[in-house]
């Protein structure tokens, strides 16, 4: 099934037609209201030391939730979310590596895999759409602009790397305006972390996204950029664990967790 087709489906369908394999594009404005995340999938012996890397990297790695070693479940993310079948697309990476993608984990989930969902700039998205911005990646049916950026993240033992971010023209005129309206979404990365020259952040070629599909910036515009989910598949990368498993960027598990409702701060450990 194509994009446009599932644009004003019911989330059921939406979250059905995925897990059977019918679409494995991006994510972005399909269920809206609902909110979407990222996904890490590591094995029990990096748990601890990823959900340090999370907690010391706010901005980039919004903690949703993380689920019990084995189990495909996220509670809190709804009862009939499967980690291993739910999100349209996933990069397995071997010893540091992109070895594959696939839209199905369930011939290769593992008893002592720890999945780690963290929040997504689509949900701040639809928050600006509905203020009257026009966001071009979704207007043009492609994937956000992502790239890496020279900002460091806070390492936490072998993980660590440049911050990913996540770029959207915006009118100059409306920068504030928008800035406001992201910092009510913490889990969505928030406020953004860079607006204007992006060589001073270390991207020097704008038109030539790591991630994603290039927009153009028109003449009354600015570019603004967001800490982005994508920052754990650097510093997975940079860890390299004999196996980890992230979403495509662009192609996020949708919840059953309204974006209005819990939760929308970051996860907290119980008590």
């Amino acid at each position: 099934m194509k994009f446009p087709d599932l644009c004003n489906l019911d989330s059921e369908t939406v979250r059905q037609t995925i897990r059977s394999g019918g679409y494995f594009g991006h994510t972005a404005g399909l269920a809206q209201g609902l909110l979407q995340c990222n996904l890490a999938i590591l094995p029990k012996d990096l748990a601890d030391d990823f959900l340090s890397y999370c907690k010391a990297n706010p901005k980039s790695c919004p903690l949703a939730g993380y689920s019990a070693p084995g189990d495909p479940h996220i509670a809190r993310l709804g009862q009939d979310v499967d980690i291993r079948t739910d999100a349209p697309n996933y990069n397995v990476y071997r010893n540091g590596v992109l070895a594959e993608q696939i839209t199905d984990l369930t011939p290769i989930w593992q008893d002592d895999f720890v999945a780690f969902a963290i929040g997504c700039s689509f949900t701040f998205e639809t928050a600006l759409l509905k203020a009257g911005f026009t966001l071009r990646h979704i207007e043009q049916n492609i994937t956000v602009p992502m790239y890496r950026s020279s900002i460091q993240t806070t390492p936490s033992r072998c993980f660590k790397g440049d911050t990913v971010v996540s770029m959207r023209p915006l009118p100059i005129a409306r920068v504030d305006e928008a800035r406001d309206i992201c910092g009510a979404y913490p889990l969505a990365h928030g406020t953004p972390i860079h607006i204007g020259d992006p060589a001073s952040i270390g991207i020097y070629d704008i038109t030539t996204p790591q991630w994603g599909d290039p927009v153009a910036i028109k003449d009354d515009e600015v570019p603004v950029f967001w800490a982005c989910g994508v920052t754990p598949q650097v510093a997975i990368m940079e860890a390299r664990p004999v196996i980890a498993i992230t979403h495509s960027p662009g192609a996020m598990l949708i919840t059953q967790v309204a974006e209005t409702t819990a939760p929308i701060f970051p996860y907290q450990d119980p008590k």
